[in-house]
């Protein structure tokens, strides 16, 4: 038990480390998925015929490529074309990539679950598509968004760990350095779902807390 406990406290910094790299690949994750994500969604809810066509065959493609297979075809592809990438910017350009298929949808219901009353009212005052956009749907949607959000944000999180396949020095990869020198995988193993625990758990719930300070009387999260 006394080896046990030397082992986590000894094991600390160096899963400390990986956990830094894992938020920081969240964090970036997330960045590229909402912002691409926010464009492909707009352009395939308001944009012309061509654009709507585009956007939604870009998301049926990413969507139906695992993580892994698409983070190594970014990770090998680049290069063949004379793009030298490290690693971290591989897996956030590959996570990030497959995020924003999956953000699009999520900004697309959003949009879609203002009501037409609110569109049609907006319109009747000389309020452009743009101005509706930015003035009524807009800052709706962002408060249904958050519960699906919080949702990706977790699986997001978890993914970062396929990081690990192209030799970013994450929570995962850190560990198994550990496991490789110490040889006690159940306790590394367990520190790590510790940390990738208090890290979703953690934010969900201030994401869930946020949910609830935003909404409007009888829409959006449930009254406590």
């Amino acid at each position: 038990m006394d080896g046990r406990l030397e082992l986590i406290i000894n094991s600390l910094p160096a899963l400390l480390k990986g956990t830094i790299i894992t938020i920081q690949l969240t964090v970036l994750i997330l960045i590229f998925g909402l912002i691409l994500g926010l464009i492909l969604a707009f352009g395939e809810t308001y944009g012309n015929k061509l654009i709507k066509k585009l956007t939604a065959f870009y998301g049926k493609v990413i969507r139906s490529i695992p993580e892994l297979v698409l983070l190594l075809l970014v990770f090998y592809g680049l290069p063949n074309l004379g793009l030298r990438i490290r690693p971290f910017n591989a897996a956030v350009l590959g996570l990030g990539i497959r995020a924003s298929a999956y953000m699009a949808q999520i900004f697309r219901g959003t949009f879609k679950s203002v009501s037409s009353d609110q569109i049609t009212a907006a319109y009747s005052i000389g309020m452009g598509k743009y101005k509706t956009f930015f003035y009524v749907i807009f800052p709706q949607a962002i408060r249904s968004f958050i519960p699906p959000f919080a949702n990706e944000y977790a699986i997001i999180l978890k993914d970062t760990s396929l990081a690990y396949a192209i030799g970013v020095a994450e929570l995962l990869r850190q560990g198994q350095y550990i496991i490789a020198v110490e040889y006690d995988p159940l306790t590394i193993f367990l520190m790590i779902a510790l940390i990738y625990f208090v890290l979703t758990f953690g934010v969900t719930r201030l994401l869930k807390l946020l949910e609830f300070k935003l909404k409007i009387p009888g829409i959006g999260a449930e009254s406590r």
